[in-house]
């Protein structure tokens, strides 16, 4: 009787170990999202051919201080940013979708607070001045119905979509591949001036043509500081598939560098 006294106790005491491990595994989870790097995934291509759909990276959080974004489900604990970092332009950043403070959403940052930006017959302009534009060569890709394409072309009986490859550089910023598919695609090529106001940020995905982002007032619009999330750092793993096909992993990509 005793023997199995004993071994009841043990049993517990085990039990009891395993769900303080758990705990504390978790609690350390939790702390390295909030804290220091939250891994995301790329959905969609409105951030080709920086950013893949495949693309899993690790986001800064500590690159412009914490909001309640910062947490899982941003419960509203405190407004506004703790020792809050100012980004700069040229930043590839995570924000939280301005209309419903939910959806993660990441782009290029172009405009700061009181720059002026417009986009002119698909040409950026930031405070007057243009960015200057190097063409790159082609980004081909399959084609799907609803991607814009500067040309349609079929490869190994195969249709793709054909995009002007462009390097930007941004006025006193950095330099950063763009696609162009349209200099004349409404209010994305040719936006008029626009004030980006105080304590608000403009973005803009590198996929110029095929994104969703400030360019539309309505939608995405100016994103408020406390919207955003983090910097996005490096690439730590890119597939064509599923993340535990191996086969389909494009290993080119894994621990790259973001610009």
């Amino acid at each position: 009787m005793a023997n199995a006294a004993m071994s009841k106790t043990k049993k517990k005491e085990s039990l009891g170990d395993i769900a303080k491990t758990v705990f504390y595994a978790l609690l350390i989870a939790f702390a390295f999202r909030t804290i220091l790097f939250q891994p995301f995934s790329i959905p969609s291509g409105s951030m080709k051919s920086t950013l893949l759909i495949g693309d899993y990276l690790f986001v800064s959080k500590s690159a412009y201080g914490w909001s309640r974004h910062s947490m899982p489900f941003s419960p509203p604990i405190f407004d506004g940013r703790l020792w809050g970092a100012e980004p700069l332009r040229g930043d590839v950043v995570v924000f939280k979708y301005p209309p419903d403070g939910r959806t993660d959403y990441i782009k290029r940052l172009i405009g700061l607070p009181g720059d002026v930006i417009e986009m002119r017959e698909g040409l950026l302009y930031v405070n007057g001045i243009a960015a200057k534009m190097e063409r790159a060569g082609e980004f081909i890709e399959p084609y799907e119905g609803s991607v814009r394409c500067s040309e349609r072309r079929v490869i190994d009986g195969e249709t793709m979509c054909v995009k002007e490859r462009w390097i930007e550089t941004l006025p006193g910023g950095p330099s950063h591949v763009v696609l162009n598919a349209d200099d004349n695609h409404g209010i994305y090529d040719n936006t008029g001036p626009i004030t980006v106001p105080e304590g608000h940020y403009f973005f803009m995905g590198d996929n110029r043509d095929n994104s969703l982002d400030s360019r539309e007032p309505r939608k995405v619009g100016f994103v408020p500081f406390e919207n955003l999330i983090g910097r996005a750092e490096v690439i730590f793993l890119s597939t064509k598939g599923a993340f535990w096909e191996p086969w389909n992993w494009r290993f080119d990509r894994f621990l790259s560098d973001i610009k």
